[in-house]
């Protein structure tokens, strides 16, 4: 597996969740549904999160990924323009610009099953991925908050 792209173990995921007889639904599971985050420090944790699946007698797993696509970056620089400062007051466009090394590849994988009205979740990123999502969020906060700096009695 590349550090910076997750394609293969994608493919790796893809070829285990089949011989385990199960099949894959394209589908991301949002922050709103009850869940549990699988966390297993074992790079190949996701094989036993894939088993236990199957043990709890799903018939499916849910798999989501994220492919960083050039017009993502470009929103992002945008929006960084736009409000021109971060968290640290310091303009991120940069960090932002460097993100454009990593268009085309998967920053991010999700998979998922449902037992007993909970979705198990499995989670993978890139450190790059993650890096975009703080840029994202940052950019996101500060769009609609207006700072100052005089303290208020």
């Amino acid at each position: 597996m590349q550090a910076d792209n997750l394609i293969s173990l994608k493919d790796d995921m893809v070829a285990f969740i089949a011989g385990h007889g199960m099949r894959r639904l394209p589908g991301y599971v949002t922050e709103e549904v009850p869940t549990v985050l699988f966390e297993e420090e074992n790079p190949d944790g996701w094989k036993d999160f894939v088993e236990h699946a199957k043990a709890a007698g799903a018939p499916f797993v849910t798999m989501s990924e994220v492919v960083l696509e050039k017009s993502d970056v470009a929103i992002l620089i945008q929006q960084l323009r736009e409000h021109g400062f971060s968290d640290d007051g310091i303009l991120d466009i940069d960090d932002a610009e460097s993100l454009l090394r990593h268009v085309g590849k998967l920053g991010y994988l999700q998979l998922g099953f449902a037992h007993q009205g909970v979705m198990f979740l499995f989670e993978i990123a890139t450190d790059w991925y993650d890096r975009f999502q703080d840029l994202m969020e940052t950019a996101t906060d500060f769009g609609g908050v207006v700072l100052d700096d005089h303290d208020q009695d």
